[in-house]
């Protein structure tokens, strides 16, 4: 099992300190530093920036939003990344959701699932260098009866095949996900829960292209917080107002996909008291209506034994690269935690 540390979101006030933890899990061997976007920084200028100052660590979107960009404008900048950083790019894609992909987009949120393959599709195509055309019910390329022509990407990327990863929560998309992606960004990922929850969808896509598991990336993220066995409790008090913004606030009544999610898992009423208290104003009340269990199973806290034990049952439940979220209050915090995490995939036998 390799690991692999997400950013987050730039612009967050701990910039200076997130490229010095980069640096040094490139230094530490990590195999991919992943970056996010909402609404505030774009993942793509940031990975440039990481890139352009470490040397062996790969740099992915988590995620580049697909009603951000058109397909081709998307399979541009991995070629780009791709050629400046050597190769060390992987591209990961999203559908966001319904209050930013409308409300900020001004795109529809309607069929996610079908609006994703095409635009994997048209990516792939772009990628691949050949000339593009696509008639589909999203896109079509060239537009009929003007003076468009299908045209060939003339930029070269590092490598013949840019790994490419879908942000997934639900069945369905897990699904579709295991069929066209070579990996999967998860999010909240219990690995007592994982095989039901992420595993088997996955593998059912896999099958349906004729496929296994086997090479295919599942990569979760998991909040890091380094400590004593006996504070873990403490510990994940400090992740009550992450969990409660996801399963309660991410999204509307209708279509929250982390409210769901915890449902899954077995957390329903709890899921439904934090939905209710966060869209009524009360966050306080939604975090303390998280459940502990809920936040320990999705997080790595306590000690490196601790945390290495955890490293273990989500290898052993098909995690193939552990993505980590290392926290901190200083920057000397945030550090330890990352070093932690390879000092915990060693004890674990893992490395």
């Amino acid at each position: 099992m390799r690991l692999g540390i997400n950013l987050g979101y730039w612009g967050a006030g701990m910039d200076a300190d997130n490229l010095a933890v980069a640096q040094e899990a490139d230094r530490l061997g990590y195999a991919v530093c992943w970056a996010a976007e909402a609404y505030g920084s774009d993942a793509a200028t940031v990975l440039s920036w990481v890139a352009a100052q470490t040397e062996r660590i790969d740099v992915g979107s988590a995620i580049f939003q697909i009603p951000a960009r058109q397909p081709a404008m998307t399979a541009m900048t991995a070629a780009t990344l791709d050629s400046l950083s050597g190769g060390r790019f992987r591209l990961g894609l999203g559908v966001s959701g319904p209050q930013v992909s409308e409300g900020w987009y001004g795109v529809r949120f309607d069929k996610p699932l079908a609006r994703t393959r095409e635009y994997v599709e048209i990516v792939r195509k772009a990628m691949s260098r050949e000339r593009l055309s696509h008639d589909g019910e999203h896109w079509t390329l060239p537009l009929p009866g003007g003076p468009g022509k299908p045209l060939k990407l003339t930029v070269h990327p590092q490598r013949e095949h840019i790994p490419l990863y879908i942000a997934a929560i639900g069945p369905k998309n897990l699904e579709q996900t295991g069929e066209i992606a070579d990996g999967a960004l998860l999010i909240f990922p219990s690995a007592e829960h994982l095989e039901e929850t992420a595993i088997k969808p996955l593998r059912a896509g896999r099958e349906k292209a004729g496929l296994t598991m086997d090479g295919f990336d599942v990569c979760p993220t998991l909040p890091l917080a380094l400590g004593e066995d006996k504070d873990v409790a403490t510990l994940a008090d400090t992740f009550r107002p992450y969990t409660a913004l996801y399963v309660g606030g991410m999204g509307s009544l209708k279509q929250n996909f982390y409210n769901r999610l915890a449902r899954r898992m077995g957390y329903e009423q709890a899921a439904a008291e934090i939905q209710e208290k966060y869209l009524s104003g009360d966050k306080q009340g939604a975090a303390d209506a998280v459940p502990h269990e809920l936040i320990d199973r999705t997080t790595l806290l306590g000690s490196v034994d601790r945390i290495a034990d955890r490293m273990k049952e989500y290898a052993a439940a098909g995690v193939t690269t552990l993505t980590l979220a290392p926290a901190g209050f200083t920057l000397d915090e945030r550090l330890a935690a990352l070093r932690a995490g390879t000092e915990a995939l060693e004890r674990a036998g893992l490395a």
